[in-house]
């Protein structure tokens, strides 16, 4: 696997078109970081980490509207790949859909939503969208 962060919003997104409750992925200490944003933000009902083998198992239950069945998440996109990294300075941090939307940035102190990390002053790598 080239690009373990792909395969994390990949998996995520056919639980979701599958309508699955719980969705299990090869951990990795940015993924943690990763899932630990996206329940900040209310994207995912809850998570936990399985630390059974040597690499460990990320099991996140994916939030859904209770009567409609609609997922909280909308769209998941890529940003910075391996073959063109994306990165940014404080000042031209991306909106995601006019502040509706979290764009999760790597920073020097971690993973973070674009709001903190403007909130903190910094910059880095733009992984994802989410909205």
């Amino acid at each position: 696997m080239t690009d373990p962060i792909a395969d994390y919003l990949t998996r995520i997104r056919n639980g979701i078109q599958a309508k699955q409750r719980v969705v299990e992925i090869p951990g990795s200490n940015i993924k943690y970081e990763m899932t630990k944003v996206l329940f900040d933000k209310g994207y995912i009902l809850n998570y936990k980490f399985d630390e059974d083998n040597k690499q460990g198992m990320i099991k996140v239950a994916l939030k859904y509207h209770p009567k409609s069945k609609v997922s909280a998440i909308k769209n998941l996109e890529r940003v910075s790949k391996p073959g063109l990294r994306k990165y940014t300075n404080v000042k031209d941090i991306p909106r995601v859909l006019n502040g509706l939307g979290v764009a999760l940035i790597s920073t020097s102190q971690g993973v973070m939503s674009d709001k903190e990390a403007k909130k903190m002053n910094l910059g880095g790598e733009v992984l994802c969208y989410v909205y």
